[in-house]
């Protein structure tokens, strides 16, 4: 992958010194093409239900993009990073934080699957759902330090696996990858 950025180090250089992060790396072509094929095969609830990675799709349009491998001393996201529609666009279910939880906590319309996603039962789905992985703002890179259509994801496990691999990180629990791509200014 060509970094044309005006500093393609300070995009790098930024991410590397948010609190949690231990490794950051730009991603090479032959992983983002392993990578592609890998998110194409990612089901969930043993197979039955699709999962599309947008954030995924999207960061594959970017010129740039830069893996975080961090602790869960990394900030939380901004935003869900899983969310369950239909085909229709109806939303079924969300991912919920501690900074938003009392938005959910006492309404008659949710029931929560786990402490962290709840889903709206009066939704009726229209039989293609799917849990959709959406692009995540990424705040720390913009305008200022050269970066236009910033974009987060979270690769599937078996891709955060694989690119552990890739680079000869080691396989820890403790830590996941996010992936924040972006085009030059």
């Amino acid at each position: 992958m060509t970094i044309s950025n005006n500093n393609p180090e300070l995009p790098l250089k930024i991410v590397s010194g948010l609190r949690g992060v231990v490794y950051s790396f730009y991603l090479d072509d032959a992983i983002l093409d392993q990578l592609r094929a890998e998110e194409a095969t990612v089901r969930a609830g043993g197979g039955n239900i699709q999962v599309d990675n947008r954030g995924f799709s999207m960061a594959l349009d970017r010129q740039h993009v830069i893996c975080i491998v961090k602790d869960p001393r990394f900030r939380p996201p901004p935003e869900a990073t899983v969310i369950l529609i239909d085909s229709s666009g109806n939303l079924l279910g969300t991912e919920v934080f501690p900074f938003n939880s009392k938005e959910y906590e006492d309404r008659e319309d949710t029931v929560w699957l786990s402490d962290g996603f709840v889903v709206f039962p009066e939704v009726i789905g229209n039989g293609t759902e799917a849990f959709v992985m959406p692009p995540v703002s990424f705040p720390e890179l913009n305008e200022s330090n050269g970066c236009k259509d910033v974009i987060s994801c979270s690769p599937a496990p078996t891709s955060d696996l694989m690119i552990k691999r890739h680079y000869g990180y080691e396989d820890d629990p403790r830590l996941a990858s996010i992936l924040v791509a972006f085009n030059d200014l």
